[in-house]
């Protein structure tokens, strides 16, 4: 069994589809079908059900596509820990995050990150906690920097980042906004802004509120912070949002809830083992890391 073998089979299995497959390795198909075959005789069992519209992994398949990535990870690992000795980072680092991170400025730890490894390419894109953390889980990304999802897949490697409470955004001209802080239960008329209903935060959100016995209405959903803002902003709804977003405006009013304020955690999630490159940035990233933004009590 070579690893390009088990390259190839990976490809497919992502792909499902082996001319898909063949053109993002820049191979011909021709040639990554025998391999394929090759490997299928090897072990005895047969991967993939061809049809002429589909593949799809069969039971055999299934189970090699866990070590198939475990072996190729670990294969990458090893090419980076020798890298690393001679005092070089080469090759890629693909990076998924959120919009917004609390305590870390991302954008400028990636740009001295990048100077000082010249030698490695460096990718980021942004998406929802969810999706990045399967990016990692299938070897698209070496880390992730997400909100923690309830249920996280066992082939990860999950490191805190950051731990913040929720606060209630609202207009400057709010009712509420003269207040210390908010009991929950006291947003139940309101209408809100939040993230769509499969992102982390807007599931934090509706279990406090839903704790509070407050059935809410959200119908202004954005995917982005700053529309978020703006929206609260111009007096279109409020939102339950991360503390560090006080830091982003001047013209919303970040209040506290009352009691225990629920937490939004911010994770880091590696592949497993996790790269020498990703790492590295790692590193940078817990040096750079400073204190969310505190909240004023005084009215705005």
């Amino acid at each position: 069994m070579e690893l390009r073998q088990l390259e190839y089979f990976v490809a497919v299995a992502e792909d499902c589809h082996f001319t898909k497959a063949a053109k993002r390795l820049r191979v011909a198909q021709s040639g990554l079908s025998a391999s394929i075959r090759s490997l299928e005789r090897e072990l005895g069992a047969p991967l993939f059900l061809r049809s002429t519209r589909q593949v799809e992994l069969t039971p055999a398949g299934r189970a090699l596509l866990v070590e198939a990535r475990r072996a190729l990870s670990a294969t990458d690992a090893a090419k980076d820990a020798v890298a690393a000795v001679q005092g070089l980072l080469r090759g890629s680092l693909d990076i998924g995050a959120l919009q917004c991170l609390p305590g870390v400025h991302l954008p400028a730890v990636l740009a001295r990150f990048a100077d000082a490894h010249p030698g490695l390419e460096v990718s980021l894109r942004h998406g929802g906690s969810g999706e990045l953390v399967e990016q990692v889980r299938m070897g698209r990304l070496d880390v992730a920097f997400v909100s923690r999802p309830v249920r996280l897949p066992d082939d990860v490697t999950v490191t805190p980042l950051a731990d913040e409470p929720l606060v209630v955004a609202c207009p400057l001209g709010h009712p509420l906004a003269t207040r210390a802080q908010i009991d929950p239960g006291e947003l139940r008329d309101e209408r809100f802004v939040d993230f769509p209903a499969d992102w982390i935060s807007r599931d934090l959100a509706d279990s406090v509120l839903a704790a509070a016995g407050v059935e809410r209405r959200v119908p202004l959903e954005v995917t982005d912070v700053h529309s978020l803002l703006d929206l609260v902003t111009f007096g279109l709804g409020v939102a339950l949002v991360p503390r560090s977003f006080s830091g982003k405006t001047d013209r919303v009013r970040f209040l506290p809830l009352a009691g225990a304020a629920p937490s939004w955690q911010i994770v880091t999630v590696t592949g497993d083992p996790t790269s020498a490159a990703a790492t590295a940035l790692l590193h940078e990233i817990k040096a750079a890391a400073s204190p969310s933004p505190v909240i004023a009590t005084a009215a705005h």
